[in-house]
């Protein structure tokens, strides 16, 4: 089977979680005999690169612009894919490449998206591109043979919202075991000794929420620790400049870290904090569990079904002052913070990038014989009173867990 992997910026990932899923799918399904092309964008994956692991990428051009970049580069890459490669099933990434699904269908090529989160929900956007993107997303199913997100919560949004019933494929994880210390040494840091967020510094990824509450608690409560904050954003500089303007002498910036830095910053990190209150399934809470890290995250439902009771939750509409207290208590009760790591390990074991790549081999391999619209096999839309992880394994009741532990649970 020749798979294209189409809409993301391209592999090794270096940005975002769907980058991070189509690296991990394009390996693991050419390790199983498979043909995987994946388009890639020159500005971020280096153009002189041909292969990785395995995979065939294709370099082509885009408009570098905030709103043209992921349409324009995606539409080049549909074209070619519909006339130059012609592979058996294409596999689209994010809603708003959607239209672009009409071009393969239309040259007889399967055609599956992953319509990702719900892009149109993020602040960052203006009116016009909510209007597109909500547009992109209702047309999603009814443009590609095959469509899925990663998280239950999301799909159970789409059904709402939009009347339109699609599947779920979580997200997986694997932890390299990277558990040095030079970067620590070379940013100054202790293990143990820093929170940790990692994540595009955008305004629903609420960086500037976790720099404020930080600041409002005095060092000797945090037990002298400094706050990490991992990451970038093409096209958000000013944002960047405020978040970088609210913090004090105890907050880092290191900028973009990936690889073996990036998960020895994971390792050591005394808790690691995803406010992020869009999307679905977010990779990087996922490899934070893997690593051990007790994770505190903001009580967006798809973060919910993700951590289950390994992870402590703070309410997204309190903001700030909720955060502060989820920070406190962590610092005040370090045995919980353990147990939290214990959990979060056990937690994780639920996520398999092999069991994901099961799950999408099966799908795009009925999408080749089907060859047009056809039903998502049942595994794939049914969620029972837990929405099931990729090993069958039932995930939450989004409302909360204990409240008598405050774990899983609101603060």
């Amino acid at each position: 089977m020749k798979v294209a992997i189409l809409g993301t910026r391209g592999i090794p990932a270096k940005y975002s979680g769907f980058e991070t899923a189509a690296e991990q799918l394009a390996s693991r399904l050419v390790s199983r005999g498979h043909e995987v092309v994946v388009y890639c964008r020159p500005h971020v994956v280096d153009r002189t690169l041909h292969e990785w692991r395995g995979a065939r990428l294709v370099h082509l051009p885009t408009i570098r612009n905030k709103y043209l970049d992921t349409f324009a580069h995606t539409l080049l890459a549909s074209i070619h894919a519909a006339q130059r490669l012609q592979p058996d099933v294409a596999l689209f990434f994010i809603a708003g490449n959607s239209p672009m699904c009409l071009i393969t269908r239309r040259a007889q090529i399967p055609t599956v998206i992953n319509v990702d989160g719900l892009d149109s929900d993020r602040s960052k956007w203006p009116a016009l591109a909510k209007a597109y993107l909500r547009f992109a997303e209702r047309s999603a199913p009814r443009w590609s043979d095959r469509a899925l997100t990663d998280s239950h919560a999301v799909a159970e949004v789409y059904a709402r919202r939009y009347g339109q019933r699609i599947g779920v494929i979580p997200y997986g994880v694997e932890d390299p075991g990277y558990e040095g210390t030079e970067t620590l040494g070379r940013l100054g840091l202790e293990p143990r000794k820093y929170i940790l967020f990692v994540g595009r510094l955008e305004p629903e990824n609420n960086p500037h929420l976790l720099v404020d509450a930080f600041a409002r608690i005095p060092a000797a409560r945090a037990r002298g620790m400094k706050l990490v904050i991992v990451g970038g954003a093409p096209y958000a500089d000013e944002y960047i400049r405020q978040v970088r303007r609210k913090g004090d002498p105890r907050v880092v910036f290191p900028g973009y870290v990936f690889g073996r830095g990036y998960w020895e910053l994971q390792h050591h990190a005394y808790l690691f904090c995803a406010p992020t209150e869009v999307g679905g399934t977010h990779p990087v809470i996922l490899e934070a569990m893997a690593a051990g890290n007790c994770v505190v995250v903001n009580d967006h439902a798809p973060n919910l079904e993700t951590v289950g009771d390994a992870g402590l939750t703070f309410s997204g509409r309190e903001g700030v002052p909720a955060l502060v207290e989820a920070l406190e208590r962590c610092f005040d009760e370090p045995e919980l913070v353990e147990d939290l790591r214990r959990r979060a390990l056990e937690r994780a074991q639920l996520y398999s990038w092999d069991a994901v790549t099961d799950q999408y081999e099966r799908l795009l391999q009925g999408a080749c014989e089907m060859r047009g619209p056809g039903p998502l096999p049942a595994e794939l839309v049914d969620s029972p009173d837990g929405a099931p992880g990729p090993t069958g394994a039932a995930a939450p009741d989004p409302t909360g867990v204990p409240e008598a532990a405050g774990v899983g649970g609101r603060l």
